[in-house]
């Protein structure tokens, strides 16, 4: 078992999101052709013809390539034919039969019934081995419309070299299709009478490098959105219109509202009680908007299981706030790193629902566990919104409070061991995911945190970690700030007597100066890239031995170049060393581009060299 909790705090404060994985162009398979072929009904239903080749060229790629899947959804879709082979080096070819085409469900619907009908058809290719070219052919009929009368489809190319990639939609000339196309190339094609085919062209070449952080590919990348709505106000009512019903409270809801709100006459708190019963209680399913569906269950019935997607969290948190008289609105948003809609709607980028209350202009993502009520997960931050009962857009807010604050002692005996203590509070947006982390930690792994912490800055030791109040039902509020800490001791922390050189930092959990390295990860940045807000505060005592001089103090620094406000200071007072650090950086967005990044350089150039510097002492 990872150890999480050292995990889950870094990742979280860096912001490091789950990203794509990528090195550019994948070299170990070569997509000799692949074709998709769309056939649409007037009423929006829709077969779909697949052709995928591929030719294996590096051993790594066999476990990965070997199975291939079929996402479909059983109350829309019926896979009507599945065909593959393998075409061996010599020529020889190897079906693919019956007995290894397998039906199953995804993993996210396997233990919620509402959900049975996400499913994968699983094709098993046989002894795949390096230099074998693998074929797939399906057909996919839509037999139920996502949206009646309309369609859409959005794509976006696997990171490999593409021979031959082709999209054709052959839809009634009574239907108006609308493309917004990067990377792609139309072609030009007749139609049958009666109809019209759009198809497009892949345009083939090497991908760049994804960088650390940067923004989604689907905001830079070659990527083709293809609609018949005519706008997005057009989409968002498509939406409303399916899934306002399931909104509707009922008696059960109605009193749940009543008694979750009582002594609360704040119209915000009532909202923000109501959305942390949800996200509390209400087990987050993730089935993605498009294949998942974009109907939601009934409130009553997401409240009876005690579990759904974000569509269903959506209209229960909605049903909830109606019954306590308060109006809201579906929110539709991109959940992962996507910042940017496309000229033309489509659900491959809006992929995740959100609550709107318009009087307060409050955003609630009631799937959000790990966060308080009142702030939003940090992908959420600074995104366009289409609000489904208006078809406007709203955007998120860019900036939400998240402090961080650490004290570090350590206490230096004549030997060079040391006694240490360590006291973090985290506040704002950032205060309730530390606590749920801690508390979800197991007491075994709580016991090993300091000796692995210490094993991580290169010491050897043990000791004893503080989880604090991490019972945000009890005595702490989920907005209360929350402190926690470690002590010990550790052998060997300074090599005394003689002249030493000690850090003057110590990044605990993503602290201030994890934060300057997070953002300095790149030597430079073609892509546009997540650029959090930072407020966090250090401080650094030694307590030095008797008889013991102090050499050298770093001269303090000082930033203030209108992006970063940064400032260090070093001080003696008695047998103490003092460092002392401030870090600030607010930007307008909550993306920064590669010409902010170059701008940025001389001030985070300046921070690291200041993290860098060292204490020097003289033991005696």
């Amino acid at each position: 078992m990872p150890f999480r909790l050292v995990l889950f705090l870094v990742l979280l404060f860096a912001c490091v999101r789950m990203a794509a994985a990528d090195g550019g162009t994948d070299p170990s398979v070569m997509i000799e052709r692949h074709t998709q072929h769309f056939t649409v009904d007037a009423d929006g239903a829709y077969t779909l013809d697949v052709e995928l080749v591929k030719t294996i060229i590096a051993p790594s790629a066999v476990e990965q390539h070997a199975e291939q899947f079929v996402s479909f959804n059983g109350s829309l879709d019926r896979v009507e034919s599945i065909e593959a082979w393998t075409i061996k080096p010599d020529g020889r070819r190897v079906a693919v039969g019956p007995q290894q085409i397998r039906d199953q469900h995804e993993a996210a619907s396997l233990d919620a019934p509402m959900f049975q009908d996400t499913r994968l058809k699983v094709v098993i290719f046989p002894g795949v081995q390096a230099g074998d070219t693998l074929t797939l052919r399906y057909r996919l009929r839509r037999h139920t419309p996502l949206f009646p009368g309309q369609f859409e489809d959005f794509t976006v190319a696997r990171p490999y070299r593409h021979k031959d990639f082709r999209l054709t939609y052959d839809l009634p000339a009574s239907m108006t299709l609308q493309a917004d196309a990067v990377g792609f190339v139309p072609v030009a094609l007749e139609g049958a009478p009666g109809r019209r085919r759009h198809a497009f062209r892949y345009v083939d070449g090497d991908n760049g490098r994804i960088e650390q952080g940067s923004v989604s590919y689907l905001d830079y990348g070659r990527r083709l959105a293809v609609s018949t709505f005519p706008d997005y106000p057009a989409f968002a009512q498509a939406y409303h219109a399916r899934a306002m019903a399931a909104a509707r409270p009922d008696a059960a809801i109605a009193a749940l509202a009543s008694q979750l709100t009582q002594g609360l006459d704040d119209t915000r708190a009532r909202a923000i009680a109501l959305s942390d019963w949800v996200r509390r209680n209400i087990r987050y399913v993730a089935v993605y908007l498009g294949p998942g569906g974009v109907v939601p269950h009934a409130a009553s019935s997401v409240l009876a299981n005690r579990y759904g997607d974000c569509k269903d969290h959506a209209v229960l948190l909605q049903a909830l706030l109606a019954a306590s008289g308060i109006s809201s609105s579906a929110a539709l948003v991109n959940g992962d790193d996507a910042y940017r809609l496309p000229a033309v709607p489509t659900l491959g980028v809006l992929n995740h629902v959100i609550v709107y209350v318009p009087q307060l202009q409050l955003f609630l993502d009631p799937t959000a566990d790990t966060v308080a009520g009142g702030f939003l997960p940090p992908a959420l931050l600074g995104k366009p919104v289409l609000l489904a009962d208006s078809g406007s857009f709203a955007v998120t807010p860019v900036y939400q409070p998240a402090r961080s604050r650490t004290m570090t002692r350590f206490d230096i005996a004549r030997d060079g061991s040391s006694r240490f203590h360590v006291r973090r509070t985290s506040g704002g947006a950032i205060a309730e995911p530390y606590r749920q982390a801690v508390r979800g930690t197991p007491q075994s792994e709580r016991e090993r945190f300091v000796r692995r912490m210490l094993a991580g800055l290169g010491q050897t030791g043990d000791g004893l970690f503080e989880p604090g109040e991490t019972d945000s039902a009890g005595k702490a509020s989920p907005r209360d700030d929350y402190t926690l800490g470690f002590s010990g001791a550790t052998d060997g922390f300074v090599r005394l007597p003689g002249p030493a050189a000690l850090a003057t930092t110590y990044n605990f959990w993503g602290g201030l100066g994890d934060a300057v390295f997070d953002l300095r990860r790149e030597p430079e940045r073609r892509q546009e890239f997540v650029c959090p807000a930072i407020d966090a505060e250090d401080e650094l005592r030694y307590a030095l031995p008797p008889r013991t001089r102090v050499l050298a103090l770093p001269k303090g620094v000082t930033v203030d170049d209108g992006r970063f406000f940064y400032r260090s200071q070093y001080a003696r007072q008695g047998n103490e060393v003092v460092v002392k650090r401030r870090l600030q950086f607010r930007h307008t967005a909550a993306t920064c581009t590669p010409e902010d990044y170059r701008q940025m350089r001389p001030a985070l150039e300046r921070m690291m060299g200041d993290l860098r510097g060292q204490v020097v002492v003289q033991g005696r």
